[in-house]
């Protein structure tokens, strides 16, 4: 089967199917005439394990440890009922205290954020544990991409003005002048190569990729 049969078959999109891949929790064979993947039965089977159990919320990790019979499903169960217990025990707690604010008929400008965020300082030193939404504000997954295209571009740049400086130093030991424009032109073409990467996967983090995957 090709992978627009097994994303309707199964439900989930090709993202999906290839993050799985990816993560090492699917290995469809390759077709041996043309190299394109060739899902079977197996797979797809495996993939509607992998979403039953990611709609229950089992990390990853988890699952792997169930594929590789690390950990039996009651195993994996058992530890994933811990976290769930937990998350409940925080849940509860920020619902008391939503609940509680939900009566302070105030602007947000009056509101007692000091003695409110020392109160949750005080429950999570106790074990509590809150959202805390504000940790991901920071994309920070832009940060690796935008930094390797600084990186190369500066380099590529200060390439071609060592290339260029030393043509001037010394110009009548230098190569042709078409040569020093074709060595400029290269870094300039690896430069731009590397920014439309970068803008190519800016566009893939917006569209939630790996997020999308990870709802299943």
């Amino acid at each position: 089967m090709k992978i627009n049969e097994v994303e309707t078959l199964v439900g989930i999109t090709k993202k999906n199917i290839r993050f799985y891949e990816e993560q090492g929790l699917l290995s469809p064979r390759r077709n041996a005439e043309n190299g394109y993947r060739d899902y079977g039965e197996a797979d797809v089977d495996a993939l509607r394990r992998i979403k039953l159990l990611r709609k229950l919320g089992l990390p990853i990790g988890e699952i792997r440890l169930m594929q590789n019979g690390t950990h039996t499903v009651g195993d994996g169960m058992r530890r994933h009922l811990v976290t769930l217990e937990r998350e409940r025990r925080d849940l509860e707690q920020a619902v008391t205290l939503c609940t509680e604010l939900q009566g302070e008929d105030i602007p947000v400008s009056k509101l007692d954020a000091e003695a409110i965020l020392a109160r949750m300082e005080e429950m999570e030193r106790n074990g509590a544990s809150f959202q805390n939404k504000h940790t991901g504000d920071v994309r920070t997954r832009y940060i690796a991409p935008v930094a390797v295209t600084l990186i190369m571009v500066t380099l590529m740049l200060a390439l071609s003005a060592l290339v260029i400086w030393a043509y001037r130093v010394s110009p009548a030991d230098a190569p042709p002048f078409w040569f020093l424009l074709l060595i400029v032109g290269i870094f300039a073409a690896i430069a731009a190569g590397v920014v439309l990467a970068l803008s190519q996967r800016i566009n893939e983090i917006r569209k939630g990729e790996i997020d999308d995957a990870k709802h299943y």
